[in-house]
């Protein structure tokens, strides 16, 4: 009961916002880890014959957005609690060497934003902690981005959370990889997301209706543009304040998480939340959990 009061006045707080105006910064300290593990789904909504291992992946080169600490400790809590994952956290990208992503059943990348000049994850790291030429760096990134798609393709799972869209915005396999590539976003509002088809086994979390969110409403471009994926929930264009000049959408919808197969494997985008007040709401945390499984392959869907 403790737990749904605190949600309760978490809710209602951040919905009565301004629109526009952004939200604090929270801090992680126990006290919101005990509310978040009270939220959390004490079982997972999907069958699993064992435990499987899951990397958080949490390293930004670009912005760094304050929620990232907090998004590893919610799967963290939500893993355990559900005694599915075991979860490690790391932000060594010597891990996306094949022998080393081979060991993790799924990868989650926890808004790994990067540089706005290159958006190449990378190539910012190796750029900074390597003394090599620059085109024996660039083709050091090129393989870890490569053995991402190649992972993926023989069975890997990949969740992208948030700003993690921007890991390689300019490269149009990993776009085409994930469904999108980053293109902007208006300021922080309240906004309602719904539910592209209310059946799909994977927003069962959700009321029919959706639910009333605060984040920055995230526009695409590149293969997004091919709508190669399983859409699950959007918000109506028409609804978001402060769009880009000459570009205003009117009509229409913006997806805010899909999902896509690739060969043997599972990806999954969802974009919220850039605050961590969002996983006060205990549908989130249960999509999440959800979202896990099915980039581990723990979901027996059609291929999209």
């Amino acid at each position: 009961m403790k737990s749904l009061i605190i949600y309760a006045i978490v809710f209602f707080s951040f919905s009565g916002l301004a629109i526009g105006q952004g939200l604090s910064e929270v801090a992680l300290n126990d006290d919101w880890k005990g509310e978040i593990r009270d939220l959390a789904p004490k079982e997972t909504s999907f069958k699993f014959q064992k435990k499987k291992k899951i990397l958080v992946f949490s390293l930004h080169t670009g912005f760094n957005h304050w929620v990232i600490p907090h998004t590893e400790e919610m799967i963290k809590i939500i893993s355990e609690k559900a005694e599915v994952f075991e979860v490690t956290g790391s932000k060594d990208i010597s891990l996306f060497e094949a022998e080393n992503l081979a060991q993790f059943d799924a990868v989650v990348l926890n808004n790994t934003c990067s540089k706005g000049d290159h958006r190449n994850l990378f190539w910012d790291k190796l750029r900074a902690t390597s003394d090599a030429d620059s085109a024996t760096l660039m083709a050091k990134a090129l393989e870890l981005e490569g053995n991402i798609s190649s992972y993926v393709k023989n069975g890997g799972g990949l969740l992208l959370i948030h700003g993690a869209i921007t890991t390689q915005n300019n490269s149009p396999e990993f776009s085409r990889l994930i469904g999108g590539s980053f293109d902007y976003h208006p300021k922080q509002q309240k906004f309602q997301v719904h539910l592209e088809d209310s059946s799909h086994p994977l927003v069962q979390a959700f009321p029919r209706e959706g639910f009333s969110h605060v984040d920055e409403p995230y526009y695409y471009k590149n293969a997004y543009i091919n709508r190669d994926f399983t859409p699950l929930l959007y918000f109506n264009n028409a609804e978001i304040e402060g769009q880009r000049k000459g570009q205003e959408l009117k009509e229409g919808k913006t997806y805010v998480a899909w999902i896509r197969s690739e060969e043997k494997g599972h990806v999954m985008y969802i974009s919220p939340s850039h605050n961590a007040q969002s996983f006060a709401n205990p549908q989130l945390l249960r999509f999440y959990l959800d979202g896990l499984q099915y980039v581990a392959g723990d979901v027996p869907l059609k291929k999209n």
